[in-house]
Formats: C-alpha cells, sequence, structure tokens
C-alpha cells in the first residue's frame, strides 16, 4: 500500500488530538511530569476518525508494519480487558484489527478473510507489567506470520502464529477509534502519550536506544503533548489537570525549610511518607506498624495460681480483667494508669475461666468453678455489672460439673451459653450442657445437652450464615486420644458437622486471615491408662485446620511442636498476624519457652519470638490507647505478666 506519508511514522493520537486541542471531554493530564491523553471520559466516536483520512491512495492495510503506543496503564480486575486502539467496519460492525490488554495478557486481533469465510484471530502476548502507575513504550511488529513486542526498549517477544497478517485487510468504510471498540465496554481508562503507526518495518530500530527514558521512547507525538516535564504553561491549569512537579527524598530525614515546602520525603526503613509543611515534615502515609520485640510492663501477683484471664470493656467504666484463681478468691482488675490494679475480689471454687457478654444493656460476667462449695455442691455463678454500685453481683447459680470453660454466642436473634463440664466424679464421658435466655423469666434455662469426655473448652464462630461450635474434649477415662467434635447449628439445635483426633485438647482458637478461616486445637498431652507415662509425651504437635469451603470441611494446614500446649491466642500488629501458644509443660519443668508465631503466607506461621514463661496456662491480647498489649498466667505460681508490643 502507497500513503502520502511513505513510510514516515503516522501519528494516530495527533488525529483525535490537533495541536489547535480536542473537541468533546478528552483531557490532557500531567502524570509524573510527562502529559498524556484521557480518552475515558469522552464518547467513544470523539477519539476517532475515519481510515480514509491517512489512507487516502489506497485502502489497503500495510502487510507489514509497527504500532509504537506509549502509555501509563491502569491496574485491572481479573477478566476485565482495555483497547488501546481499534479499526472497526461500520457497516457491519467488524472489528479488523485491534490491539487491547488485560491484567495478564496484551491482545492484538485481526479479521482473516478468505473463500472459507471470515474469521477473528488472536495473537497473545504475556503481559509486560503495565499496571504498575508508570509510563511504558511497547511496540509490536507484524511481518507475515511473525509478531514480537519490545518494551521500553529491553529484549523483544518473539510468537509465530499458525496464521499470518493478512496481505490484503481492506480498511475501505472503516474508522480509527483510539482507547475503545466503538462502544462504552472496554474503554481505556489510563492515559495515552504515544500511539503510532509505521508501515513496513520494525520501529524499535528507529526508537531505541532512545534520548529520553526507555519508558518514554518517541516516535511520532502530538505537538500539544511534547515536552516531557517542568511546570505547566501560564494557562495549562485552566486548560487541563496536572500533576505537581514534586520531588520525593529517599534515606535519612533531611531538612525541611521553605526552599522544601510541598515537597514529600520517603522514610524507606519505616515505610512512611511525609509532606514538608511549614517547616515540618508532616505525615501522609502513616508508617507501616510492625512488632519489633516484647518487654514486660507489669508483673502482677495475683490472689493464687491463675488458670484463666479474661480481658473486657466496660462502657464509660474502663478496661478491666478477671483473673480464675485456683484458690478461693478470684479477682477483677481496672486498667489504670498502665497497669491492673486491684478492683474486686469474688469467691470461687477452683475458677478455671471467666466469660463476659451482654444481654443489651446487662453485662455479665460467668465464672466456670471446678470445685464444690463448702456444703460439696458444684455450682458455677453468673455475675451482672452493677450501675449503681459499679461492681459485679450475683445473678444466676447454675448446677455443673467440674466446670472448664463458658462460652457465650448468639444465634438467630437468641442468647446463649455453653458450660464445658469435665467430669462428675471420675466419669468423664458426661453431658455438657447450653443454655438459652429466657427473655420472660430473664434467666438462662437448659436448651441441649451434648455428650463430651473430659470437655475443657468450647469456641463458637460463625462462617457466612451457617453457625458453630466446637469442644476441645480431653479424656475419656482410659486416654486423653479421643476425638473433638464440631457442631453446626441447624433447625434449632447443634448437630455434629466434623470430628477431629485431638490429643488431651485444652483449647480451639479461630481465626481468619483476609478470608480464610482457621481453627488451631492445643493439644496437652498423650496419654493412655496401662502405659508409662514418658516425659516425651507432653511434648507432641498441636494443630491448625483450614476451612475448605469447596469440600465444607476443615482440613490440616500445620502441625507445631508444642510442650503441653494450654491455650492459642491470635492477635494482629499493623498488617501482621500473629499466633501465641501457652507452652506449660515439656515433661521436666514448667519453665518453658511460649512462642510468637508470625503470618507468613504460604509458609504458614514462623517462630517471631520465645517468651520465658513458668507454667504458663492463659495468654490474652488487648489493646488500649497507649499500645498493645498480652498477659500470660501461671497455673504454677501467683503471678502474671503484662507483656508490651513494642512497634517500629
Amino acid at each position: 500500500a502507497l500513503f502520502d506519508t511513505d513510510l514516515r511514522p503516522l501519528d494516530i493520537l495527533a488525529e483525535v488530538y490537533p495541536s489547535s486541542g480536542a473537541p468533546g471531554r478528552i483531557k490532557m493530564v500531567q502524570a509524573q511530569g510527562v502529559r498524556g491523553l484521557q480518552l475515558s471520559a469522552a464518547a467513544p466516536r470523539t477519539a476517532s476518525f475515519p481510515a480514509s483520512r491517512i489512507f487516502s491512495r489506497c485502502d489497503l492495510f500495510p502487510e507489514e508494519f509497527s504500532i509504537v503506543v506509549t502509555l501509563k496503564a491502569p491496574s485491572l480486575p481479573p477478566k476485565k480487558n482495555q483497547y488501546l486502539l481499534a479499526v472497526v467496519a461500520e457497516d457491519r460492525d467488524a472489528l479488523l484489527l485491534g490491539l487491547r490488554y488485560s491484567p495478564t495478557r496484551l491482545h492484538f486481533l485481526f479479521l482473516r478473510e478468505d473463500a472459507a469465510g471470515a474469521w477473528q484471530t488472536r495473537v497473545s502476548f504475556r503481559s509486560p507489567g503495565l499496571a504498575d502507575s508508570r509510563w511504558h513504550t511497547l511496540v509490536l511488529a507484524v511481518s507475515e506470520a511473525s509478531f514480537s513486542l519490545t518494551t521500553d526498549c529491553g529484549l523483544p517477544v518473539h510468537i509465530m502464529a499458525d496464521v499470518p497478517f493478512p496481505a490484503t485487510l481492506s480498511v475501505r468504510g472503516a474508522r480509527f477509534f483510539i482507547g475503545s471498540r466503538r462502544r462504552a465496554k472496554g474503554l481505556f481508562t489510563g492515559l495515552v502519550r504515544q500511539l503510532a503507526l509505521l508501515p513496513g518495518s520494525d520501529a524499535t530500530l528507529r526508537l531505541c536506544p532512545s534520548r529520553n527514558a526507555a519508558q518514554l521512547a518517541e516516535l511520532a507525538i502530538p505537538q500539544a503533548l511534547q515536552g516531557l516535564s517542568g511546570k505547566p504553561d501560564d494557562n495549562e491549569v485552566l486548560r487541563y489537570p496536572y500533576e505537581a512537579d514534586v520531588k520525593v527524598t529517599l534515606g535519612s530525614r533531611p531538612p525541611c525549610t521553605e526552599a522544601e515546602d510541598a515537597q514529600l520525603w520517603f522514610d524507606a526503613a519505616r515505610r512512611a511518607l511525609y509532606l514538608c509543611e511549614g517547616g515540618e515534615w508532616v505525615s501522609v502515609l502513616p508508617a507501616k506498624v510492625r512488632l519489633d520485640y516484647v518487654e514486660e510492663q507489669q508483673s502482677l501477683f495475683t490472689n493464687s495460681e491463675t488458670l484463666g484471664l479474661e480481658v473486657f470493656s466496660i462502657p464509660g467504666v474502663g478496661l478491666f480483667m478477671a483473673t480464675a484463681n485456683r484458690k478461693a478468691t478470684s479477682a477483677i482488675y481496672k486498667w489504670t494508669d498502665g497497669k491492673f490494679v486491684s478492683y474486686q475480689n469474688i469467691a470461687t471454687h477452683q475458677a478455671q475461666s471467666w466469660r463476659h457478654f451482654t444481654i443489651g444493656k446487662k453485662i455479665f460476667l460467668a465464672v466456670a468453678n471446678f470445685g464444690p462449695n463448702e456444703k460439696g455442691q458444684e455450682f458455677s455463678v453468673i455475675y451482672k455489672w452493677s450501675h449503681r454500685k459499679l461492681k459485679f453481683t450475683p445473678y444466676q447459680r447454675i448446677a455443673t460439673h467440674s466446670a472448664r470453660d463458658w462460652e457465650a454466642f448468639k444465634v438467630d436473634g437468641e442468647h446463649f451459653l455453653a458450660v464445658a463440664n469435665h467430669r462428675e466424679g471420675d466419669n468423664h464421658n458426661i453431658d455438657s450442657v447450653i443454655y438459652k435466655w429466657s427473655p420472660s423469666t430473664q434467666i438462662f434455662e437448659p436448651s441441649q445437652t451434648i455428650a463430651t469426655s473430659g470437655a475443657y473448652d468450647w469456641e463458637f464462630f460463625t462462617v457466612g450464615p451457617y453457625s458453630f461450635l466446637v469442644v476441645a474434649n480431653t479424656f475419656n477415662g482410659t486416654s486423653t486420644r479421643v476425638h473433638s467434635h464440631l457442631y453446626i447449628w441447624l433447625v434449632g439445635s447443634f448437630r455434629l458437622f466434623q470430628s477431629f483426633l485431638t490429643f488431651g485438647a485444652a483449647d480451639w482458637e479461630v481465626f481468619r486471615i483476609r478470608d480464610r478461616v482457621f481453627l488451631a486445637v492445643a493439644n496437652s498431652h498423650s496419654y493412655d491408662v496401662g502405659m508409662q507415662l514418658q516425659n516425651d509425651s507432653y511434648v507432641i504437635n498441636s494443630v491448625i485446620y483450614e476451612l475448605n469451603v469447596t469440600a465444607q470441611t476443615f482440613v490440616k494446614f500445620q502441625d507445631i511442636p508444642t510442650c503441653s500446649a494450654l491455650d492459642w491466642e491470635f492477635f494482629s500488629v499493623g498488617e501482621d498476624y500473629f499466633l501465641v501458644v501457652a507452652n506449660s509443660f515439656d515433661g521436666n519443668t514448667f519453665s518453658v519457652n511460649s512462642i510468637i508465631y508470625r503470618w507468613q503466607g504460604y509458609e504458614g506461621f514462623v517462630v517471631a519470638h520465645r517468651l520465658p514463661t513458668f507454667g504458663c496456662r492463659d495468654w490474652e491480647a488487648f489493646s488500649t490507647t497507649a499500645g498493645s498489649y498480652l498477659i500470660y498466667s501461671s497455673a504454677k505460681e501467683p503471678l502474671s505478666r503484662v507483656l508490651r508490643l513494642r512497634t517500629g
């Protein structure tokens, strides 16, 4: 084909944005000091022109050519495509030639016609990483069945296609569309600076190496876009938006004076961005918070050994913690001036755990008593917060059997409490009970019994519309190798959903990382009646399971070696996720390290910090306006420790 321009580059972009400016809503935008056109606000036909404007002597598209594009591409969701260029035969709405990109591919499309009919052909290149908010220059070179793509004057990617580009592709009656395919769907939403057609040769020979940056190599740029950087002309700000000519300083803290006003400083070590304003660096993008180390905040001497902790808030009053103490008195502490101070003592009987919950405006605390009272009766007690006395007062006694744990939850608008009954006398195979709140009597009444074996812990959670309750079974009278069970709420009661083989299970912890759901079990020891207890029976794996939504079951995700693990606690710091385990005994000593594990994605949880503990029984994570904390209790000494999480 012969052209008026005769093998000179054809500036296709200048056809829709001449030096006098373009009609419609095509905008000129300056990004990273470089000018480009934003076409997406305009109607597709605004950024188009008839093919006859440049194909004046011949209506056949050249069989050898290059297309050069300089663009700043947006990030696209999966399976989305946007057109950079389309040549459309309008009378039959046929795409004769097109260039479009997706998150993973750059596609070149063309129409082949012969006696057998017409069909669309597509040559696809792996995405050259366009959507990184930077300018890039692409050269697509076509010669019969050979197609190559060069990005930023790098090494070309070659494809030999089964179907060659047609030698006689007629563009009579066709129209060029820039940034679209003649319709609103697939509009290019980024910026384009250069779109040129070079007939007859590979344009990379003319472009590369480039006197500009390779990402901005120029073959043919509309006059209105020429000039790479600098501030706008006097009236430019009135004609189109632009990005300020901003310098970003990397490294240590630079000076912030009048000369640096409105400049940016990026602290790479802390990954924080600051703006110089009025002689001070003002935070624009806060530093990423990460856990650097753990330090002791408080040594809390308790009434006796502490088997469980519960941290909770009372609106308008403050932050509190209840300790479940082995001897006759448990305590409630209030957070004051950076430490827990004694607030209220409550008579308990070998208390194992506390559970805080609310029903409407009522605030409750339920204690799980393991031992009998002075009359030999076994009761656990629910206490209610008195807004007048600012204390917890007894509200309801419930007969339990060596209770280990309470779990409070809400299903279908109704409130429930589940108690983990551990044993009755020497019989560990007994029922645990779920109680339901009665709005009429204002007390909890039995609702369902579930057979358990040395029940130690209940954990409630939801996944979408489904409610689940999982029990940690510890001992069946002969072995700690027993199944713990997960139940699902169906038609007004809990039904068995899945069973897990556990070894003296003492705790379940449910947690979520983005859209993934995990369950971690703390296995305390492996023991069978008749076998001699070995020291290594306490050093066993605890297990993290992950919900497989497709299979509708939890599958093993990771084994973690633990030393008679009694508790898991999940917490986050900034964008990082952590699990801390209460290691209590290694077969020889109670002085063992409890460990914080950090979430590492594909690698799972890896050791991040080792914390010296003594007979560690329970962990709780909490935060105040002053920072983030962990507290652990000891079942072997009357001392709990509050640890502060130091972040950087």
